[in-house]
């Protein structure tokens, strides 16, 4: 026979006798809310044709594609793709598609935050969703740091849920259509505003040097001097600036010093001064060989 407190313990959560009249309120609200968006797709479904116009049309703005893109190092390489921002405009072109990032539950005492990040394209019923934990803290210099203040926790979570939500998001859409929203984007910021490249290689060299970062360095990530720089060089460097400034990444992370050269020791400078040791003296058998082969010898 099963122990009371055992039973007990097995025994489902009891639910709550009564619901606030706001909570009913809210729920009649949410369910009324997607059964609208349901007969509303369905009476006005989406036309591709038209739905790729409008991506083509807002890639081709560059302060959109400006924002289209993201890159971090992880390692020795460099982490790079569409961005969340890219990911929402899509959606929003395509029509038909609910997304968003809901944080289930916040633990203080443990650190960490439950969230869910979902895309759903209402016209096909196409679903992505994903729980995860994103504890409160962040890793600098090699080592984690807990995070107290509300505002930075906060911001670990919208950081963290946005990079769940741009997964959600491609997961429900076309991937043609997001190939072809990357394509004209590149294109969009490799064309710039239309002026002169060497311009624009200056507004980047200056734009970089007022966060402390020279132009050596710039040339180092590139792996060639500025005067060398293509229109994609100078869109890839403006790609890491806002990543920088959208505190994905890190100057330290994106330009790291160039590490010295080892020192050179005095032993090693007198070993390279010091001269060769003279070759050994021949010995008289090898002298006697020599006037042999040479034809001096004396007759036999």
């Amino acid at each position: 026979m099963n122990h009371p407190i055992e039973r007990a313990s097995l025994a489902p959560v009891a639910k709550p006798g009564r619901v606030g009249q706001a909570t009913a309120v809210e729920q009649s609200r949410a369910v009324a809310e997607v059964h609208a968006a349901v007969l509303a797709a369905w009476e006005r479904p989406r036309n591709a044709e038209v739905a790729l116009a409008e991506v083509l049309r807002s890639c081709s703005n560059l302060k959109m594609a400006e924002r289209a893109f993201f890159s971090f190092p992880r390692g020795r390489t460099t982490i790079a793709g569409p961005s969340v921002h890219l990911a929402r405009e899509l959606a929003r072109c395509w029509g038909n598609i609910q997304h968003g990032v809901n944080e289930l539950r916040r633990d203080d005492e443990h650190g960490e935050s439950e969230m869910l990040a979902w895309a759903w394209d209402i016209e096909t019923n196409a679903r992505s969703s994903q729980t995860f934990i994103v504890p409160h803290a962040r890793d600098a210099n090699g080592a984690r740091q807990p995070l107290k203040e509300l505002r930075d926790v906060y911001e670990n979570n919208a950081n963290n849920g946005a990079r769940r939500l741009r997964e959600a998001i491609f997961a429900v859409l076309p991937p043609w259509l997001i190939e072809e929203a990357k394509e004209r984007c590149s294109a969009t910021l490799e064309a710039g505003d239309g002026s002169e490249l060497a311009d624009r290689i200056t507004e980047a060299v200056s734009a970089y040097a007022a966060r402390g970062i020279g132009a050596e360095r710039l040339e180092r990530k590139i792996g060639r001097p500025r005067d060398a720089w293509t229109a994609q060089d100078v869109a890839t460097l403006d790609v890491v600036f806002r990543s920088i400034s959208r505190r994905e990444t890190t100057v330290a992370e994106e330009f790291p010093e160039a590490e010295a050269s080892p020192a050179v020791t005095e032993g090693e400078i007198l070993g390279a001064r010091k001269p060769a040791s003279p070759p050994p003296a021949p010995s008289p058998e090898d002298l006697a060989h020599a006037d042999a082969e040479a034809g001096l010898g004396g007759a036999q």
